[in-house]
């Protein structure tokens, strides 16, 4: 009986090394799957973050793009009423008869613009020329 014990001894430790290696790969495949279920419970979970940022982003963008233009015609339209100012026009053209050496009188007389104003542009254009 040892005899055919002894014969049938490594059968017996390959069967049962066989089992072990199967019940081995039926546990790493339980694994695998639940891994593979939590990748894609993440990716899909990221992917509707990004999205989400995507497209806050987007409307963020499209106020900046809209805030730009309201900028830009706003300096269009500051840059239109300075040009079109009548009190600008006297002070740049009292700026220049300072320049060619006009005194408060003639600044008043030329322009339309009171004593204090004359004085204020004359005082200025002297300064920056100093």
């Amino acid at each position: 009986m040892t005899e055919i014990f002894a014969a049938q001894a490594p059968w017996f430790l390959t069967v049962a090394i066989l089992c072990l290696m199967f019940a081995q790969g039926i546990a790493c495949r339980r694994q695998i799957r639940a891994v593979r279920v939590e990748l894609k419970t993440r990716s899909e979970d990221l992917g509707r973050e990004i999205h989400a940022t995507a497209s806050g982003s987007m409307g963020v963008g499209q106020r900046i793009v809209s805030c730009e233009r309201q900028l830009h015609e706003l300096r269009g339209t500051v840059d239109e009423m300075r040009q079109n100012d009548p009190l600008r026009i006297s002070y740049d053209e009292a700026s220049r008869l300072v320049d060619l050496g006009a005194d408060i009188e003639d600044l008043m007389n030329t322009c339309g613009i009171s004593r204090p104003e004359a004085e204020l542009v004359s005082a200025l254009r002297k300064r920056q020329a100093a």
